[in-house]
């Protein structure tokens, strides 16, 4: 099997699971409690929490740990926006039409509560004016969504722009204007020092870059408005309860680090990759286009539409092939519809409903881009003739 389906998610790194494996055994101990095994428990919690902090530039009581990208987002944008709700300062807040569905769920569900949500259109390369941010800004705006790079078309979005301009639409205002980015896809592939992004809140999810699934981790700058979403105990300093997954901390704290370290070497060699087999797929696939922006894009995402085809066919046709792909994001795979990132970057239903993504990762080779090149033609041959005639 070829595997090109990286963005969805990735092995467990060697080392990672190394770590983990005594938290899943012999120190098994609860870290609320006081004993020489919980304290074991909680200094490793500690450690990760400090490992995880150098990675983004920020203070370890700046970190809290979940269970992953999904519930960093919720508890990010229902924190934020219920604090500033609470003390009366407003019930607004701004995204693009192109972020995760964690966000635009979350989003919807905040309307339900009062919230208004402005959705800021992007360009035909998935990429947002901070410009049309900024203008979107209200005296009622508290908060500000906007993804690092994307899941489905991996454009980069320009967030330390966007955050330079929420605050000085914030100072204009005399208020504060949290700024939240969905990190997701960028650990190993993008800088996510969280001073250099300029933002209040980040999250990530461990599954993404090496670690295990069900963990991942919420950077709030301190001062952030924000009140907890679940109640229980008084883990992770009050803000998020529940007995902590001691073994998923230590690894993904474990495999954050080996991402980072690896990504000045990696992430070069990847985008060769990446744009080797962007220029064979488009040369000798017809009707195809390359979806999201050629130049502030993910070192390890290639997203074709194909004319004619549905995504969910080529992907099932691939898998025959022994290749591992993708219709888009791996989230809403159980259910076929044409994908909201595409189609909000003004590509027609034909075009929207016919993407195919293929996400590379650090077992990549050569001979898989070679291969891959190979089959993907192929398989698009023999489906032609069978969607001609529906």
């Amino acid at each position: 099997m070829i595997y090109l389906d990286y963005a969805a998610t990735t092995p467990l790194h060697p080392k990672a699971l190394e770590a983990m494996l005594p938290f899943l055994t012999e120190r098994f101990g609860n870290p609320s409690a006081a004993y020489s095994l919980a304290r074991q428990a909680q200094k490793a919690i500690d450690d990760a929490r400090r490992s995880v902090a150098a990675v983004l530039g920020c203070r370890p009581s700046d970190v809290i740990f979940t269970s992953g990208g999904t519930e960093s987002i919720n508890t990010a944008l229902k924190g934020v926006a219920f604090a500033q709700k609470k003390a009366r300062a407003g019930n607004h807040i701004v995204t693009t039409e192109v972020e995760h569905h964690a966000v635009l769920h979350t989003c919807s569900y905040l309307e339900q509560f009062g919230f208004e949500v402005t959705y800021v259109p992007v360009d035909s390369l998935g990429r947002v004016d901070p410009d049309d941010i900024a203008r979107a800004i209200t005296e009622r705006t508290v908060l500000v969504s906007v993804m690092l790079a994307n899941n489905e078309v991996g454009t980069v979005q320009p967030v330390g722009e966007v955050a330079r301009l929420v605050c000085e639409r914030g100072r204009q205002l005399r208020k504060r204007i949290a700024v939240h980015t969905d990190a997701v896809q960028a650990p190993g592939l993008l800088p996510i020092r969280v001073d250099d992004l300029g933002v209040d809140l980040l999250s990530i999810s461990g599954h993404k870059f090496g670690g295990p699934k069900g963990t991942g981790a919420l950077f709030i700058r301190r001062g952030t408005p924000f009140v907890s979403q679940l109640a229980g105990g008084g883990q992770e300093r009050q803000r998020r309860a529940g007995t902590e997954n001691v073994a998923g901390i230590v690894g993904q704290a474990v495999a954050l680090a080996e991402a980072e370290a690896a990504r000045p070497g990696h992430a070069p060699v990847m985008a060769k990759l990446r744009d080797r087999l962007t220029e064979a797929l488009l040369r000798a696939v017809p009707d195809s286009r390359l979806n999201g922006h050629p130049v502030h894009r993910l070192a390890n995402n290639v997203n074709i539409s194909v004319r004619g085809l549905r995504g969910d066919d080529l992907v099932l046709a691939l898998d025959k092939e022994g290749l591992a792909a993708s219709a888009g994001a791996a989230c809403g795979s159980s259910t076929w519809e044409p994908s909201h990132v595409l189609l909000a970057m003004g590509l027609s239903m034909a075009d929207a409903v016919g993407g195919l993504r293929l996400t590379l990762g650090s077992e990549t080779s050569d001979a898989d881009i070679d291969e891959a090149a190979a089959i993907v033609p192929r398989v698009v041959a023999g489906l032609r003739p069978v969607a001609a005639a529906r």
